[in-house]
C-alpha cells in the first residue's frame, strides 16, 4: 500500500513528510505524491501532459533525491505538476530494485516511466505551498518489514 504522511516535528520552516511503499516503485510514488500535494490538490488535475522519466544513480536515494528534484524542475520550467506516475525501477545488472540491497557501490539504480498532469492554472486550481528544492536534511530510504520508507524535507 502506497502511503505518505507529514511530519510537522521535523522542520517548523519546511514541510516534511516520511513515505512508505512495499516496493521501490510504491515508495518513489508515495514520495511524489506527497511533494505534489504540498503544491496543489491533485485530485483537481487532468493528465493531458505527459512526460518521459529517465535517470540513474548509484544508490537508490539518491535516485529518489533525482526523481524528486526532476518533478520540482517541470513545476519551476514548465509550471507542470503530475498526478500520475507510471514508473520501473531497476538495478543495471539486471532484475527488479525490489531484489537488491539499497546502496551498493557496483549497483547501479535506473528509473525510466511516464508522468502525466497538467499546467498549473491559478483558476482553477487549489494552489498550496511553492517547494523551492528537496533537501539532503534527514533525507533517506530504509529498508522495513513492510518495504520501504523515506523521510524527506522539503524547502519552501
Amino acid at each position: 500500500m502506497m502511503s505518505y504522511r507529514f511530519l510537522e516535528e521535523i522542520a517548523t520552516a519546511d514541510v516534511a513528510f516520511e513515505a512508505t511503499g512495499k516496493t521501490p516503485e510504491e515508495l518513489f510514488i508515495s514520495a511524489a505524491e506527497a511533494l505534489e500535494e504540498t503544491q496543489v490538490n491533485t485530485k483537481q488535475l487532468a493528465n493531458s501532459e505527459q512526460r518521459a522519466v529517465n535517470l540513474e544513480n548509484e544508490t537508490l536515494d539518491k535516485l529518489l533525491f533525482d526523481f524528486l528534484d526532476e518533478l520540482i524542475y517541470y513545476k519551476d520550467a514548465e509550471q507542470l505538476v503530475f498526478n500520475k506516475f507510471d514508473i520501473e525501477i531497476q538495478a543495471s545488472e539486471g532484475g527488479f530494485a525490489s531484489d537488491r540491497e539499497i546502496a551498493s557501490k557496483d549497483i547501479k539504480w535506473r528509473l525510466k516511466g511516464v508522468i502525466a498532469g497538467e499546467k498549473l492554472d491559478p483558476n482553477r486550481h487549489e494552489l498550496r505551498t511553492d517547494v523551492k528544492a528537496v533537501t539532503k536534511h534527514q533525507f533517506g530510504i530504509q529498508k522495513t518489514k513492510e518495504g520501504y520508507k523515506a523521510t524527506v524535507v522539503l524547502d519552501i
